[in-house]
């Protein structure tokens, strides 16, 4: 059930995303924001004397649905990672095996053998 809900989160999460950062834009804040930037009339006069109070009512709605979904996509994901290692392997990791450097040998390194080349 956490599978289904963490990958309709993961799809809904870039949507409510973008959502958060256009209803950002356009609240009027002291600068007159993003509408008042392009010419408009600024966004609380634009939708009315009491659009910024529900701007800020809807922000603060989507910022905690967006945190919240955020935490269960990250719940998933950690589980999901606990139970799916057999699509990547067993799960065994294995250690290359390493001996001591003898400092008195001489350290040689192989050549690789030329091959002729024929020149016409």
């Amino acid at each position: 059930m956490l599978a289904l809900l963490t990958h309709i989160l993961a799809v809904l999460l870039p949507f409510l995303s973008v959502f958060l950062i256009l209803l950002i834009l356009v609240q009027r804040g002291r600068g007159g924001g993003l509408v008042g930037a392009f010419g408009g009339m600024g966004g609380q006069s634009a939708f009315g004397a009491k659009a910024g109070d529900l701007f800020t009512r809807i922000t603060v709605v989507t910022v905690c649905f967006w945190i919240i979904c955020c935490i269960i996509v990250l719940l998933g994901m950690k589980q999901a990672g606990n139970t799916r290692s057999s699509r990547f392997g067993d799960g065994n990791v294995t250690t290359p095996v390493t001996t001591p450097i003898d400092s008195s040998a001489p350290v040689t390194t192989p050549i690789p053998a030329s091959t002729p080349t024929s020149t016409e």
